[in-house]
């Protein structure tokens, strides 16, 4: 049965089907079934839609009417709080979002950022004065311009597509840029409406495009090969990001890069509530599909046998309390994909290869239903060299790891070739910041502090990303600086 609108393209203004008329079919994680029909984007219609961009950068005053952007980029806000029944229908029948998780990261959190872009706009900079420096026997004045780097190509997952749309869209149109979004083929929907309810907020034609279609690389690799492309911002995988900067290369494109994550929480063993910073380790919210996720666990040796029983019980007790599509405190559901859900079952049998200890789950369960349900599944007696420890899931695996001091924790931590978040829990606040200080990391939560918001730079060290999205910075990664500077005597 079909729940969703069709999603459409929306090139230069207008919303349209793909070139020949052409779909493909929407696959809800939750029943394996047909949920939406989508249009199939040709090369024709991202090209068309790259054209639309440039012209529109080139030849109106969107990069320059500030007034304007502000107005629509609000205008569409108010248009997307309208309607968050139909973004929540999006998130839990694309994405595959339980019900409990879709006020949160999904579209509670995405409006949210939106609206922390909107209050922290204000404070980007347009100018610098660099002041008066003498030389060859004149005084000269300098001054830094910023401006719009011009048209932006957004390539985003299907993890928590709201809230990635927006951070990249958003930003980008603050910041006087053009933009082609282009979503994931399994959640087009949450793209589409950008483009439906651009045009209802009445924005100029050619400013916002969205293109998507069933090939997953198709029109992502147009976007990066094509030189009227000025920056392409990507979330995905480190894979991907590695081969869009290698294409990007040819055309010296700018590029920001959000990428994959193997994030460690410590929890020392000065934690002061020990019991409730292991049991809310457990990788459950959204499956663990998403890359900031603390998906290994370190605790101290001396303490390793009371935080596996912690485990235990806490797993124990989730066990019926996910994979229900209507109850509203329930967090976790299936992965996105039949595909993904083969992958993330390969891990779990790597680890087990390994030599690993399965504590909980590691099986598909039927039981919940035809959709893409994986048990919530945690590995004891991991080593840091493990594959299960080293590589990115992207599902409910955690995998618990201990270490014999802080020093070791510490290690074990930076062991890693990302670097995105982490976590430190300790009883002792200036003891957790000399700890956090030390792990190589885009950000990390003390003792439950959070880390990411809207208002706040987010990127990763490492295989994890080049630049920052999210805050001021997130806007300021969409602008050029231009250097002036001129004698006065």
């Amino acid at each position: 049965m079909t729940f969703l609108p069709e999603a459409r393209l929306f090139i230069d203004g207008v919303l349209c089907d793909a070139e020949q008329g052409r779909t493909y079919d929407v696959i809800g994680p939750w029943t394996g079934e047909v949920v939406g029909k989508a249009a199939d984007a040709a090369a024709a219609d991202v090209e068309r839609a790259i054209a639309a961009a440039r012209r529109a950068f080139d030849t109106t005053d969107w990069s320059t009417n500030v007034a304007l952007r502000v107005a629509l980029v609000q205008k569409l806000l108010d248009l997307f709080e309208v309607h968050r029944e139909r973004l929540s229908d999006l998130a839990r029948h694309e994405a595959g979002a339980a019900l409990g998780a879709v006020a949160r990261a999904h579209v509670g959190m995405a409006l949210d950022g939106w609206r922390d872009y909107l209050a922290v706009f204000p404070q980007v900079a347009w100018e610098k004065d660099y002041g008066e420096r003498p030389g060859y026997g004149m005084i000269h004045r300098r001054k830094a311009l910023y401006e719009p780097v011009g048209v932006v190509g957004a390539i985003t997952p299907w993890n928590v597509p709201l809230y990635v749309n927006v951070g990249k869209v958003v930003a980008a149109l603050l910041a006087g840029c053009t933009v082609i979004l282009k979503p994931a083929p399994d959640t087009p929907g949450m793209g589409a409406i950008f483009g439906e309810l651009a045009a209802e907020a009445g924005f100029p034609a050619g400013v916002l495009n969205v293109v998507f279609g069933a090939d997953p690389a198709l029109a992502g690799e147009i976007l990066v090969g094509d030189p009227r492309v000025d920056l392409i911002s990507f979330t995905g995988s480190t894979g991907v990001g590695k081969r869009i900067m290698e294409q990007g290369a040819a055309t010296l494109k700018r590029v920001f890069l959000e990428l994959g994550g193997k994030s460690a929480k410590i929890v020392l063993a000065d934690s002061a509530n020990f019991a409730m910073d292991v049991a809310s380790a457990m990788l459950v919210f959204h499956a663990g599909q998403g890359c900031a996720v603390h998906s290994r666990l370190l605790v101290p040796r001396s303490r390793y046998e009371e935080a596996k029983a912690i485990l235990t019980a806490s797993y124990a007790r989730f066990s019926e309390n996910w994979g229900d599509f209507d109850n509203p405190a329930h967090i976790m559901g299936p992965v996105i994909s039949a595909r993904q859900m083969e992958r993330v079952l390969s891990y779990i049998e790597i680890g087990q290869q390994e030599g690993a200890t399965l504590l909980a789950g590691g099986r598909r369960c039927t039981a919940k239903g035809g959709g893409f349900f994986v048990e919530p599944t945690c590995f004891v007696d991991v080593d840091n060299s493990m594959r299960i420890a080293r590589e990115e899931i992207f599902g409910p695996v955690l995998v618990v790891i201990p270490f014999e001091d802080e020093e070791d924790a510490i290690r074990i931590a930076n062991d890693s070739s990302y670097g995105l978040s982490g976590s430190v829990c300790s009883g002792d606040l200036a003891h957790a910041k000399r700890v956090a200080r030390r792990i190589r990391t885009g950000s990390v939560s003390i003792n439950g502090g959070m880390c990411i918001a809207g208002d706040l730079p987010f990127g990763g060290y490492k295989a994890s990303g080049v630049g920052r999205e999210w805050g001021v910075e997130g806007i300021e990664e969409f602008l050029e600086t231009k250097l002036l500077a001129w004698t006065v005597s």
